[in-house]
């Protein structure tokens, strides 16, 4: 339980940084425009009206926004000097988040298969060990009555499945 919370937590963060990363511009024919790149060269400054990173509400972001920017653009061209880096690492974990999960689905259906089992065996034991007559179809299409030596075959089957699948 803990994990999937963890994954929609998470899932949920990685959203709101993809939406923060998002420019906003009114183009030409006055339309406004969303988009994770910068507008075209011939859309002027002031009809820019977001700028990934900045929180203000409407207009262009302070002066050293764009001073930051281009240091931002500058660090992530040259080599990070701690060598990690942070969107990797974020991927890293969410893959081993997911295949955690995926394990644990899977688990939990292979052990529900299993009671199934548990159950559908035990229930046909005891109508072998009841002794009543019990009649089977064979390959031609035809109803046989169970004999003696069927009857304990698939008694000693069915006890192999309660076996395996009981425990």
């Amino acid at each position: 339980m803990k994990i999937r919370n963890a994954m929609v937590l998470g899932v949920i963060w990685a959203a709101s940084l993809s939406a923060m990363a998002q420019w906003q511009w009114v183009d030409k024919d006055g339309r406004k425009v969303y988009s994770d790149r910068p507008p075209p060269a011939d859309i002027p400054e002031q009809s820019i009206l977001k700028h990934p990173g900045y929180r203000g509400g409407s207009g262009n972001p302070p002066a050293a926004a764009p001073a930051a920017a281009a240091s931002t653009a500058a660090n992530t061209a040259s080599p990070r000097p701690s060598g990690k880096d942070r969107e990797l690492e974020e991927k890293k974990k969410q893959a081993e988040q997911q295949e955690a999960a995926q394990k644990k689905a899977e688990e939990e259906k292979y052990q529900k298969a299993r009671a199934e089992n548990c159950a559908r065996a035990r229930q046909a034991k005891a109508t072998i060990d009841t002794g009543g007559r019990i009649a089977t179809i064979d390959k031609s299409g035809e109803r046989v009555i169970m004999d003696d030596n069927a009857r304990a075959a698939e008694s000693k089957r069915l006890q192999g499945v309660i076996q395996s699948d009981c425990n």
